[in-house]
């Protein structure tokens, strides 16, 4: 039985913590491959707060040129509207039958999973696994998680590393640089599509 892994998410940019988590994922958790799914429209995000779904899918796609087992994924932009990860999951069931899914997303996110659409479904459909984040806690996912989900869930830790998305795009309007935070096509890409500045 294959095992795929999706590592879903906003890749605003995608950067270098994005992959070490996907391959450290696909290492420990024995998967035959992982797949890089950048939403198209983030539903817990205002939209005007991400750039734009063709850009993000680009970055991702440069980011993983040769990078083996993980894959870029366009299949939430290329539905478009928001991206829902029931939807997800189910188009991939229908893509990978008989494949076991492991969905891969930060705790931050894990802990709002009781506003996900339909997600004792989501639970059902796949394996969950929650990339651990500076400030949440198990604890947390204890309190936060409806019950019936909750057992679902498989904590992956990884070391903590100060770098996110936000702190590129800040670095970006500031004029400093972002080389060794995110692939070299990326740190490319974002200077000659002028993103992030203010």
């Amino acid at each position: 039985m294959a095992r795929v892994g999706v590592l879903g998410g906003t890749f605003d940019p995608i950067h270098n913590v994005h992959l070490f988590v996907a391959e450290d994922a696909r290492v420990r958790l024995g998967l035959d491959r992982v797949l890089v799914v950048p939403n198209a429209l983030p539903p817990h995000k205002k939209p005007y707060a991400v750039s734009p779904a063709h850009h993000r899918l680009k970055m991702v796609e440069l980011a993983l040129s040769d990078a083996g087992p993980l894959e870029p994924s366009d299949l939430e932009v290329a539905r478009g509207g928001r991206s829902y990860t029931i939807d997800t999951i189910r188009l991939l069931r229908e893509r990978h039958p008989g494949a076991d899914l492991v969905f891969i997303t930060g705790a931050d996110a894990i802990a709002e999973i009781g506003t996900w659409r339909e997600p004792d479904e989501v639970a059902r459909l796949c394996r969950l696994v929650a990339v651990s984040r500076p400030g949440v806690r198990l604890s947390d996912l204890q309190r936060l998680v409806p019950s019936s989900i909750l057992p679902h869930i498989e904590m992956h830790h990884v070391p903590e590393i100060g770098l996110s998305s936000t702190m590129i795009r800040e670095r970006v309007a500031a004029g400093l640089p972002i080389r060794g935070l995110t692939p070299e096509p990326v740190v490319r890409y974002i200077a000659d599509n002028d993103l992030y500045r203010l």
